[in-house]
């Protein structure tokens, strides 16, 4: 059946999606419109595309067990000189998508892909332009300032065009959400960068 890529993240919702997304375009990333602004859970991972019955099931489980939890973008950040990255700074809610995150690479499932760098939760606004346009959008992107609830994630499919085009909306559960047995917090550093993909 051939092979598909996918990702797996939290969108950020209206207004505020298509606002970043179009600064973004502005900014000089031509990729910005074939990217919905988002939160990365996994990155962009090569799969058979056989698996997709079996991933499904899983992220449907793994949503049904969590609930809904406030977000927050504030100010911008930066990967550079690592990563050629400017992002929003997720400033509430980052605890809950690095256990999210986590449960969904749970090493016994079907989307078990290892991270080159430690999870940093985040949304991107500038990747691969030049120096001059990042250093644009790290300073005018400064006093942003967006929230929501977030109350689910999303399965999405990258086509051949390379545009990312959502297969399946995972809506929370509205049971408790299990104590996790140790939870690392999502580090601010440079060092997240491999969580990174726009």
């Amino acid at each position: 059946m051939g092979t598909v890529t996918l990702g797996v993240s939290i969108a950020v919702p209206e207004p505020y999606g298509s606002q970043l997304q179009g600064l973004r375009a502005g900014f000089g990333d031509a990729a910005a419109h074939g990217i919905p602004t988002h939160v990365t859970l996994v990155p962009p991972t090569e799969v058979e595309a056989d698996r997709l019955p079996g991933i499904r099931a899983h992220l449907a489980e793994v949503a049904g067990a969590f609930r809904s939890f406030p977000m927050r973008l504030e100010g911008t950040g930066t990967f550079r000189p690592l990563s050629p990255v400017v992002y929003v700074r997720l400033v509430e809610g980052a605890p809950d998508c690095t256990r999210l995150q986590g449960r969904v690479r749970d090493p016994e499932g079907p989307v078990n892909r290892e991270l080159a760098f430690p999870y940093h939760p985040h949304v991107t606004v500038a990747h691969g332009i030049s120096e001059e346009a990042m250093d644009r959008a790290y300073a005018e992107l400064a006093d942003y300032a967006a929230d929501w609830l977030c109350e689910g994630f999303a399965l999405y499919e990258q086509g051949s065009d390379g545009v990312w085009r959502k297969l399946r909306e995972y809506p929370f559960g509205t049971g408790p959400v299990p104590v996790p047995a140790q939870s690392a917090p999502a580090a601010d550093t440079a060092a997240g960068a491999a969580a990174r993909h726009s």
